[in-house]
């Protein structure tokens, strides 16, 4: 059974550094097999996001193998940034 890590990617219509942010989710999925990327619209989702809490977008979500959250970035992050909350995620 091969188990993935998740890129949860939430966005809304009107936003102009998720742009950015949707290069940066791209780049990662690119350099690390297994990462699935979810792009989610705060209006389609309200409840989802209100639930976890998203306050701002872009807002990216990395979660381990398990589901757990293991890193949180409102705003864009670097590549190199996420790359290393994905290396948290595999250790």
């Amino acid at each position: 059974m091969h188990r993935h890590m998740q890129l949860d990617l939430w966005t809304s219509a009107f936003c102009a550094p998720c742009a950015a942010a949707r290069r940066v989710a791209a780049d990662a999925s690119r350099l690390v097999p297994g990462l699935a990327v979810t792009e989610r619209d705060v209006a389609a989702h309200p409840d989802d996001a209100e639930d976890l809490g998203i306050r701002s977008t872009p807002t990216i979500i990395v979660r381990g193998v398990d589901g757990a959250e293991v890193f949180r970035s409102p705003g864009v992050p670097t590549r190199d940034q996420l790359l290393v909350a994905i290396a948290r995620a595999v250790a």
